[in-house]
């Protein structure tokens, strides 16, 4: 049996040390990247959002809550979900007769946000009894 005398070897606790700088780096990219899709870090100004509504309300509601049958409710709706599916529309990617005319001139923070408004609207469900 060989006694320690002191620990690990130098290069053994460098190597140590490297892996822990790679681990907080790693951790400090994920939160960042949580940080850039917050309404706050993409500048997403819900009051803004409430605003450009005004064109989306004959279907969809100032509230988000659909008037008309075929439309979706926005309210509270995610705002990741909203951006992709109106960028979607804009590109032509997904279509929709009424939806691509609207989202075609809508710019990235128009959508940003609309989207921020719709997420910002509370929705409380009641269960039937």
């Amino acid at each position: 049996m060989i006694p320690k005398t002191g620990g690990d070897p130098p290069a053994l606790r460098k190597n140590h040390a490297a892996r822990k700088v790679r681990a907080a780096y790693s951790t400090i990219a994920v939160l960042a990247s949580f940080l850039a899709m917050s309404p706050v870090a993409q500048g997403a100004d819900p009051a803004e959002g409430r605003k450009l509504a005004a064109q989306c309300k004959t279907c969809h509601g100032l509230d988000g809550i659909a008037k008309i049958p075929v439309a979706p409710n926005l309210a509270g709706e995610s705002q990741i979900y909203i951006e992709k599916q109106l960028k979607a529309f804009r590109s032509g990617k997904r279509e929709h007769e009424m939806m691509s005319l609207v989202a075609k001139n809508l710019t990235n923070q128009q959508i940003s946000d609309l989207a921020a408004w719709y997420q910002s609207i509370e929705i409380i469900a009641k269960m039937p009894e």
